[in-house]
C-alpha cells in the first residue's frame, strides 16, 4: 500500500494492488469515476440545468424588486430607520444600546443610492453605498450567468456566491466598526 497526498485539495489517493481509491473533498472528487480502473474521469464542464438558470433569473429578479422598493421608499432624513415605512420596528439593537447596528442605514443608503445622491448614501451608510451598486453588477452577472448557461467568469456558482456573502458582511462590520471608533466621522 503506497499512500499519496495530493495537495492542496486535502484529498488522499490510496494504490492497493493496482487499485486506486480516492477520498477526500475538492472539485477533482466530484468527477464521474471510471469503474473499470476506479480512477476520477474529469468530465466536460456541464452547462447549467434549467432549474438552476431559472433560480438565476428568480435572484436577479428579487434584487432587482428590491432596488425597486428602494426607490420607492422616502429615505430618512435621519440617515438610518427608513425600513420603518414597511411597517418594521425600530432597529431593537439601537433601542438597547443607543449604537447603530452592522446594517443600520443600509436601506437608507440605497434608497438614497437609486436617486443618484451617493453622498447621502454614504451618511446613512458606507457599506450600503457600496453594496448597491454591487447589487446592479450582481443582477448582470446572473442575467449573463442565466443567459449563457454558465457561470460568467469562473468554474462554477459556488465560489462567486461565497465571495459575495462573505465581502457583504465584511464590509458591513468594517463600516461598523469604524463608525464606532471614529464616531458620525465616517
Amino acid at each position: 500500500m503506497k499512500p499519496a497526498v495530493s495537495s492542496p485539495r486535502l484529498s488522499w489517493v490510496l494504490v492497493i494492488d493496482s487499485i486506486q481509491v480516492s477520498v477526500g473533498f475538492g472539485p477533482r472528487h466530484l468527477c464521474p469515476i471510471d469503474h473499470n480502473t476506479m480512477i476520477p474521469q474529469p468530465s466536460e464542464r456541464s452547462g447549467l440545468r434549467g432549474r438552476t438558470r431559472r433560480d438565476l433569473l428568480g435572484l436577479a429578479l428579487v434584487l432587482g424588486m428590491l432596488l425597486g422598493l428602494a426607490r420607492w421608499l422616502e429615505p430618512d432624513p435621519k440617515g438610518f430607520g427608513t425600513h420603518t415605512q414597511l411597517g418594521l420596528p425600530p432597529c431593537t439593537f439601537m433601542a438597547l444600546t443607543g449604537q447603530r447596528c452592522p446594517t443600520c442605514g443600509m436601506t437608507t443608503a440605497f434608497s438614497w443610492f437609486t436617486r443618484g445622491r451617493l453622498d447621502q448614501a454614504w451618511r446613512a451608510s458606507p457599506a450600503g453605498t457600496l453594496l448597491a451598486p454591487a447589487t446592479v453588477v450582481v443582477i448582470s452577472w446572473l442575467l449573463a450567468s442565466a443567459a449563457l448557461g454558465k457561470p460568467l467568469g469562473c468554474r462554477n456558482l459556488e465560489q462567486p456566491l461565497i465571495v459575495m456573502v462573505t465581502a457583504a458582511v465584511a464590509l458591513s462590520l468594517i463600516s461598523w466598526t469604524l463608525r464606532l471608533f471614529l464616531g458620525r466621522a465616517l
